[in-house]
């Protein structure tokens, strides 16, 4: 029994983690595309100042 528990465990201790690391990628993901969408905004603006 102590061995399925400790199994259960780690699998949990996994599946914990990859979520995590699953958000940060996704978060990375999305603050890429913040910047990349910014720097397309400054790079037109000191182009083509108002």
């Amino acid at each position: 029994m102590r061995e399925l528990s400790a199994e259960a465990r780690l699998h949990l201790y996994a599946r914990s983690l990859s979520r995590k690391t699953g958000a940060g990628i996704h978060a990375a993901a999305l603050y890429g595309a913040l910047v990349l969408i910014a720097a397309v905004i400054f790079g037109s603006l000191s182009v083509h100042p108002f």
